[in-house]
């Protein structure tokens, strides 16, 4: 299936100059959505547990999670998630911001396979790795609907990265 072309792209996004990728043609098609669940399904199936990022991290990561059985881990922004935290500053294509999760939500030794929608400079996804590692979380790999070309992320990433499609920038 082309999943090209159920994105879209929105020009000076959400602020000038960003060349946002939109994903709400893919969720409002029911067979994409299937046909993009069941690859990255596929491409986890070896993790004790799914990781995503708040919040188009979630789209994806949770139904990959229930259909493997596996635990999903959210990932989120500052201050949005009760008890003790991990938190991990980063930087963005235009800014700065601050994840975190849940402490002793991982348990040390597990394998992690993040998912998220789309991977541009890494920035987030780097930092989610450090949370992972800060509680002794094993990475096995990236799963993302789309990888920007141009932007060397996955140089920055030094991890296994699994793109479903990839989109010049």
């Amino acid at each position: 299936m082309d999943l090209k072309k159920y994105i879209r792209t929105v020009e000076d996004f959400p602020e000038k100059g960003i060349k946002f990728k939109d994903i709400s043609l893919l969720l409002a098609n029911g067979e994409a959505l299937s046909y993009t669940i069941e690859k990255m399904a596929e491409l986890a199936k070896d993790a004790d547990v799914i990781v995503g990022p708040d919040a188009r991290g979630f789209l994806f990561g949770t139904p990959v999670a229930a259909r493997l059985k596996k635990p999903f881990i959210m990932v989120r922004k500052a201050g949005k998630l009760p008890g003790e935290v991990v938190r991990c500053n980063y930087g963005l294509e235009y800014g700065r911001s601050v994840l975190e999760i849940q402490k002793g939500i991982v348990k040390p030794g597990q394998k992690a396979v993040i998912i998220d929608d789309v991977l541009a400079t890494g920035g987030t996804l780097k930092a989610i790795m450090k949370l992972l590692k800060d509680q002794e979380v094993e990475v096995l790999k990236i799963i993302v609907l789309m990888e920007l070309e141009g932007f060397d992320a996955r140089k920055k990433l030094n991890t296994n990265v699994e793109s479903l499609i990839f989109i010049k920038e």
